[in-house]
């Protein structure tokens, strides 16, 4: 054999080892991150985080009986101890009265104390580390073959594929139900959908989804795969089938980038991945679109825009009412920095005109001017009317309501008041047209 040729086999096993390496993990994540999609609109990522750590135990005992990860008996022992969890949790907040979270809280943490004492004591019986149960042992997955057809693929593979393939068929087939039940669960009773069923179902495909998830991230770290992809779907989209569509992406991806980033910094891969979900996380924070920290501080920044230049508009006009209907009054001065520099941009664009110290409004200022002044008022006249509000207490709601109320709510109110009427201080209620003479 050449070197060339030896070079080609090197290169081609290397390949081998990462591409397998992330589609294990991969495939874990997105078979975690379609269930957790649930897990989080339900409001119940703690119970995820519980059965995660809970399962312990059960695939514990189903070793000792012969069992093998990724087998169906690890498997039904996990299962069997997700659904003792559920059960004890409730248990516990319906004898003892103590808050649902801080009972999964009491049994999580037994149950996962009792499976570390168990690992630990027949650590001779059990091929269990204790330290990949936490972390798990991704980056040897790739080794543990088993024919596949022509292909020799990892056994982890296999197994995630499979579980894949469960619990998307177990939630695709109660699709309708699990979304009814997640966003309205006493509707969902109401209208005969077996609850208890459907969030039954629910957690064992958590529990099947966790331990396939074990070799592959371990105990500790599945809980980022659970609830953070979904959190960040959340964020960005607000369908549930785009939540979960978009879940399974972010954790695919995140998966081989965390793969990619743990391989070059020489650290834990399923540590990078639950990282990488953390920055998805983070930049959906800054930059989801309605909720995102810059859409509300842009929207922030346009409202107080949108007071600023108002107030300045109206300032104006109520300066030219004042001085009896002359149009033409003397430069107001601004209380604020934002006030100023909407008061330049006004001038700038002819909507007030400016001239010696001296402004008035164009046409097209004296109707938005008026438009502020008319809801003021009219809002004044409803409170006064209704609320028996002082005078000196009206006029700090209505400066607020005056930028927020529309067409449609001033002619509701008018239609309330009688021709002509003023506002409770007796100044007279601009029309939705007009201006200054």
């Amino acid at each position: 054999m050449s070197p060339w040729d030896g070079t080609v086999l090197v290169a081609d096993a290397g390949f081998a080892f990462h591409g397998w390496s992330m589609a294990t993990a991969a495939v874990v994540s997105a078979a975690c991150a379609l269930v957790g999609s649930f897990l989080v609109v339900r409001r119940m990522s703690l119970l995820g985080d519980a059965i995660a750590h809970a399962v312990l135990p059960g695939i514990a005992v189903a070793v000792l009986a012969g069992g093998r990860l990724g087998g169906p008996l690890v498997l039904a022992g996990a299962v069997a101890a997700a659904l003792v969890t559920v059960w004890l949790t409730r248990a516990i907040h319906e004898s003892v009265g103590l808050a649902e979270d801080a009972g999964a809280g009491v049994v999580f943490t037994t149950l996962f104390a009792l499976g570390v004492v168990l690992v630990t004591l027949f650590a001779s019986q059990i091929d269990l580390d204790p330290q990949c149960v936490l972390f798990g042992i991704l980056e040897l997955a790739a080794f543990d073959l088993v024919p596949l057809g022509p292909l020799l693929v990892p056994r982890a593979l296999v197994t995630a594929v499979a579980v894949l393939g469960l619990v998307a068929a177990a939630l695709l087939a109660t699709w309708r139900l699990q979304v009814f039940t997640a966003f309205d669960q006493a509707a969902a009773r109401a209208a005969g959908v077996p609850v208890a069923a459907v969030t039954t179902l629910l957690l064992g495909t958590t529990a099947v989804a966790t331990v396939a998830a074990f070799e592959a991230v371990g105990a500790v770290l599945v809980v980022a795969m659970l609830v953070v992809p979904a959190a960040t779907a959340e964020l960005l989209v607000h369908r549930m089938p785009l939540v979960a569509a978009l879940a399974v992406a972010l954790s695919v991806v995140a998966a081989c980038l965390g793969w990619a980033a743990a391989w070059w910094l020489n650290t834990s891969a399923a540590g990078m991945m639950a990282v990488v979900l953390g920055g998805f996380y983070a930049l959906a924070v800054l930059l989801a679109p309605g909720d995102g920290l810059v859409a509300r501080g842009t929207a922030g920044l346009g409202l107080a825009w949108r007071v600023a230049r108002e107030d300045w508009l109206a300032r104006i006009w109520r300066a030219g009412e004042e001085a009896g209907g002359t149009g033409e009054v003397a430069r107001p001065r601004p209380r604020s920095a934002i006030e100023r520099a909407a008061a330049a941009w006004l001038e700038r664009s002819g909507v007030v005109e400016s001239r010696r110290g001296m402004v008035r409004l164009s046409a097209a200022g004296v109707r938005e001017a008026e438009t502020v002044v008319r809801s003021h008022r009219l809002w004044e006249a409803w409170l006064g009317r209704h609320a028996e509000l002082p005078l000196d207490h009206l006029h700090p709601p209505a400066e607020w309501v005056e930028h927020h109320l529309g067409a449609a709510m001033r002619e509701r109110i008018e239609a309330e008041m009688a021709a002509g009427e003023a506002d409770p201080h007796g100044r007279e209620i601009p029309r939705e047209a007009g201006g200054l003479p």
